[in-house]
């Protein structure tokens, strides 16, 4: 009988299966895995470790044999012991015994045995369907910031000190030009039309002198406001801090089986737990809760643990 499948049946619900005689096959969850040199992600899974000083009976895998070959307990015992000399004896001809689905035993110098576990099985149910992958190198480009440079521009100095020349200046030539009138009025009756030809001339110059200074003016009420509009404020809500860490407390094939753990979330008062949408494996997974921050996630992941669940593992999004 080999009894390699039934032993691989039990890793799945128990963290110790006893070979009697031979010695115990022990789990232990391990958290999913990131290997940065390669880009290589490893979701949670079982480790298997040997511990060859536990052979007593414990009962659990004769049990299980004999309900599932439909037989008698101590038969099966005595199948498990067949199997065992016959494991100890490869071990002591060719050095080495591999067991199928669960790793490869070897003895060492000392005669001990040194086991090496299968890494091409998980026995972490939570885990079922997910495989490690590689991410291709993420590459990010490096913006240069150009500033270009502006040429000076007239400071608000200059041109207060430009209009005020020009004021004075115009000023000056009107106050001329009304005494040149003055003169030609009282000089009036002597040359009468050599009065109306200068009279026409100078007139024509204090009007162009005059629209001048209103477009002076009307330039300088475009360079300052005493007036200005008051400024807006725009308050701009913050976005939502995104939580792209959550911890699965279960995956399941069929969506009722997911609304059911999650139920049974809500009522322990796991207020935040929630069903999200079937992945790409076929899956609908059931999280506890979801956080900013893989040290928060981490954190919660160890209460729980202790708490509710030791098989929770943290799913992390593409961010």
């Amino acid at each position: 009988m080999k009894i390699e499948q039934y032993i691989s049946q039990l890793l799945y619900r128990y963290q110790c299966v006893t070979v009697p005689g031979f010695g115990a096959f022990l789990t232990e969850i391990q958290s999913a895995q990131l290997n940065e040199s390669s880009n290589s992600f490893f979701p949670p899974k079982k480790t298997i470790s040997f511990n060859g000083y536990l052979k007593n009976n414990d009962g659990l895998l004769a049990n299980h044999i004999a309900q599932a070959e439909k037989t008698s307990y101590d038969y099966a015992v005595s199948a498990i012991g067949h199997e065992v000399l016959s494991w100890k004896k490869e071990l002591e001809q060719n050095g080495t015994l591999f067991i199928k689905n669960i790793g490869e035993l070897r003895l060492n110098a000392d005669h001990n045995i040194i086991f090496t576990p299968s890494d091409q099985h998980n026995y972490l149910t939570s885990s079922f369907g997910l495989s490690p992958f590689v991410s291709p190198l993420v590459q990010r480009e490096v913006f240069e910031q150009r500033i270009a440079t502006l040429e000076p521009t007239i400071t608000e100095t200059e041109v207060i000190e430009y209009f005020s020349e020009e004021t004075s200046r115009s000023g000056s030539f009107l106050k001329y030009a009304a005494i040149f009138v003055l003169g030609l009025a009282v000089a009036g009756g002597i040359g009468y039309p050599m009065y109306q030809n200068q009279i026409a001339s100078q007139t024509i110059v204090v009007e162009n002198a005059v629209q001048k200074q209103v477009q002076n003016k009307i330039q300088e009420a475009t360079f300052f406001i005493k007036n200005p509009m008051p400024a807006v404020t725009l308050t701009v809500a913050e976005k939502e801090e995104s939580k792209s860490y959550h911890i699965v407390a279960g995956a399941f094939r069929s969506e009722k089986g997911a609304q059911k753990l999650y139920t049974i979330l809500i009522k322990n008062g796991f207020e935040n737990a929630k069903c999200i949408e079937m992945n790409k494996y076929g899956l609908y997974p059931v999280l506890y809760a979801s956080y900013a921050t893989m040290q928060e996630a981490e954190r919660a992941q160890r209460e729980i643990h202790k708490a509710e669940n030791p098989e929770a593992w943290i799913l992390i999004e593409n961010l």
